[in-house]
């Protein structure tokens, strides 16, 4: 039996999950806020309680690299690679829009995974051709459609959608379910050998680090 431990908190909130045998949901927990620092662990735990799994039965740990929330992205790194290394375990780093566009396998022509930077533009992959992440403002992400009908997959969809025609919002958060899924078809090995040759996955950063001063203003550090 395989067991992969799945969580992300690279957008927002936090999210858990165990998946047993490459797909199969043991449970799951979502919780919104920012309080991922203090309560991913515990988070964990919970979730483990409720597969009715120890710490010992955990094949592969599997958790978002980003693009995302700076912070977010490095609670869920950091514990990752803690619980990596103290239980002995592979590590699979899942890019977040990865996650997001299998999310939307099902959906037929173009998709767009996107996710909102916070400071006027996109963090987006699509899932025709090259899939990884780029900054994109909403003005280019409507030029490169061209009004071609697409679904826009992320949990700010909604807002990316206003003014482009032809296109659907599908408002969702990254799935640990899928995430773990996309972890666990590679499988433990094959992530343990990724990890002895490139060492343990790092945050993907699209842009430097944002930092709102006290006077309020805000700049990017790269």
């Amino acid at each position: 039996m395989s067991v992969v431990l799945a969580f992300d908190c690279a957008v927002s909130g936090l999210a858990v999950a165990v998946v047993r045998d490459g797909g199969v949901p043991l449970a799951a927990m979502r919780e919104d806020g920012r309080d991922q620092p203090a309560r991913l662990l515990p988070a964990i735990g919970e979730t483990l309680a409720r597969a009715r799994m120890m710490r010992r039965d955990i094949s592969l740990i599997a958790v978002t690299i980003g693009p995302g929330s700076f912070t977010g992205v490095r609670v869920g790194l950091a514990a990752a690679r803690g619980l990596a290394v103290a239980l002995g375990l592979p590590l699979a780093g899942i890019v977040t829009t990865d996650v997001l566009l299998a999310q939307a396998k099902a959906r037929d022509g173009l998709v767009v995974a996107a996710i909102d930077s916070r400071l006027g533009d996109w963090f987006c992959a699509f899932n025709d051709g090259d899939r990884r992440p780029c900054i994109v403002s909403a003005e280019q992400v409507s030029k490169q459609l061209a009004g071609r009908p697409c679904t826009i997959i992320g949990p700010d969809a909604e807002r990316l959608c206003a003014g482009l025609p032809g296109a659907k919002a599908e408002q969702v958060p990254p799935d640990p379910v899928v995430l773990a899924r996309l972890a666990g078809e590679l499988g433990a090995t094959a992530w343990h050998e990724r990890n002895r040759k490139e060492g343990l996955p790092r945050p993907l950063y699209l842009r430097g680090v944002s930092v709102t001063s006290s006077d309020g203003t805000r700049q990017t550090v790269e």
